[in-house]
């Protein structure tokens, strides 16, 4: 059976939230992130888009970025990373800056992004795309392309009944954060099928990228430029 792609909007939607509820289900999806495996799949990506051999330092843009949690993982492995951080919620950018000093912090918007002709080797988007309608997506493709010179990684959620009765189960059973257990489930609703992420691609005239399919219930996505 074949879920329909829901449109309905998560809590964590509501920018006006930035208090302890943030907080709580950060920590918890960076739990999960560990155990279903979100963290290697932006791994598998960067090792796509880079030689493994070159140890220059590397610019990453982080859209939609929460505390950044997958990109300092990854930096812990490879110092090389310069992590720049972009979410609009308040609360967000002011854990960072307080948990992780060497991180650049970018309060705003995805549409109204503060620089100026700037580019960085990497844009990352881990988890954001779904929360936004086909078109939305479609744009901010075309303004995050202008800001990349190797390219960009989309990690995001795989749309299906098996995966939204896994996430059902899991976070009834370990989850304590009201935004969690309801967003949880939503975030995999809200999620994507090939087909979907092919027709966005196409329509934009992009063709040298790539879809993987990864544990559990990933997509990877890697747009070359």
């Amino acid at each position: 059976m074949l879920l329909r792609r829901s449109y309905e909007k998560e809590i964590m939607d509501d920018f006006s939230i930035a208090d302890e509820r943030i907080d709580e289900a950060l920590k918890e999806l960076k739990i999960i992130n560990e155990l279903l495996g979100g963290n290697s799949v932006s791994n598998q990506g960067i090792k796509l888009l880079i030689n493994e051999t070159n140890h220059e330092k590397l610019t990453v843009l982080d859209i939609g970025a929460g505390n950044s949690d997958i990109l300092l993982r990854l930096k812990n492995q490879n110092t090389s990373f310069e992590i720049f951080s972009v979410d609009i919620n308040k609360r967000c950018c002011f854990n960072t800056k307080q948990s992780h000093p060497s991180v650049r912090i970018i309060c705003s918007d995805v549409f109204n992004l503060p620089f100026n002709r700037i580019k960085f080797d990497i844009v990352h988007l881990s988890l954001f795309l779904h929360h936004f309608n086909e078109e939305q997506i479609k744009d901010i493709l075309i303004k995050v392309i202008q800001y990349s010179e190797k390219g960009i990684i989309i990690n995001d959620l795989r749309r299906s009944v098996f995966a939204l009765a896994g996430i059902k189960i899991l976070t009834s059973i370990f989850s304590h954060s009201r935004m969690v257990k309801h967003d949880g489930p939503l975030s995999v609703r809200r999620g994507f099928v090939k087909k979907e992420l092919v027709k966005i691609l196409d329509a934009m005239g992009i063709k040298n990228y790539l879809i993987k399919r990864k544990w559990a219930f990933r997509w990877l996505v890697v747009i070359k430029v």
